[in-house]
C-alpha cells in the first residue's frame, strides 16, 4: 500500500516569502516598490555583525522568540487566530552614528548602528508577544528579553534590487539602484526613521558566498519633494 500523508502534514503553511514575491524576491534589475504597513519584532544594536557579541545575542533573542510564537501550537498558549506559517527571514536595518548610510563606503564595521528585525504573523498582538518574552525567558534565563520590541513599521515608497554575492560587494548592485533613482526621478531618502535596509534569503552558514541572496532596499522621495 501506498503511503498517506497525515492530516497535520497536508496543512498548507502561509510562506511569506512566496505570497509576497514582490517584497522578498525581486529580480536583479531595480524596482519601484511601496511597502505596506507590517509587524515585526525588532532589536536594536551596535557593532560590527561578524564580532559584536551583541548581534549575536541579538540573533538568539529574535529567532528565539518567533519559533516560542511559531510552536505555541504545541500546547494550550495558541493564540486567538493562529496559522501555519513559515517564520520569514531575518531582515536589518542599518545606519551609521551621526551621518546618514548608504549601504556604500564601508571602512569600519565596529561603527555599525542596526535594527535586526524578523516580520510576525498577523495574530501577534502585543499579548502574544509578552507571552513569547516570558516563555522565552523560563526556557532561557540568560536570554535578555527586555531588548526586544513588537513594532509596526511602515516603510513606504522604496527601490529595491536582488544582489547575489558576497555582503562586501552590494556597491555594485546600490549602483544600479543609484542609477534607475537618477533615470526616474527619485532621490535617496534615508533620515528619519528611514534606512538601508537588507532582507536574507541565504544561510550564509550554508551557502556560498557567491551564491547568497540579499534583497537591498533603499527609501526614496520624488526628486524635489520637500515631504
Amino acid at each position: 500500500m501506498g503511503s498517506t500523508k497525515s492530516e497535520k502534514e497536508v496543512i498548507e503553511k502561509l510562506d511569506y516569502k512566496k505570497k509576497y514575491k514582490e517584497l522578498y524576491l525581486p529580480k536583479t534589475k531595480p524596482m519601484l516598490i511601496e511597502v505596506p504597513r507590517m509587524t515585526f519584532i525588532q532589536v536594536e544594536g551596535k557593532g560590527d555583525p561578524n564580532r559584536a557579541q551583541e548581534y549575536r545575542d541579538a540573533m538568539e533573542l529574535l529567532y528565539g522568540l518567533s519559533f516560542t510564537i511559531k510552536m505555541s501550537k504545541m500546547g494550550n498558549q495558541q493564540p486567538e487566530g493562529y496559522f501555519e506559517y513559515v517564520v520569514p527571514p531575518l531582515e536589518g536595518l542599518w545606519w551609521m552614528e551621526d551621518e546618514a548610510f548608504d549601504g556604500k563606503n564601508i571602512t569600519d564595521k565596529n561603527r555599525f548602528c542596526w535594527i535586526s528585525m524578523i516580520r510576525q504573523p498577523e495574530f501577534v498582538t502585543e499579548e502574544v508577544f509578552q507571552w513569547a518574552k516570558e516563555s522565552l525567558q523560563k526556557k532561557k534565563p540568560k536570554v535578555d528579553v527586555s531588548r526586544a520590541k513588537l513594532v509596526t513599521y511602515e516603510e513606504g515608497l522604496c527601490v529595491q534590487i536582488m544582489h547575489i554575492g558576497s555582503y562586501d560587494e552590494e556597491a555594485a548592485s546600490i549602483a544600479k539602484l543609484d542609477q534607475f533613482m537618477k533615470e526616474n526621478g527619485y532621490i535617496l531618502d534615508v533620515e528619519n526613521g528611514r534606512f538601508h535596509h537588507e532582507i536574507y534569503l541565504s544561510d550564509p552558514r550554508r551557502t556560498k558566498e557567491e551564491r547568497l541572496r540579499t534583497v537591498i532596499r533603499h527609501p526614496v522621495k520624488r526628486h524635489g519633494s520637500e515631504d
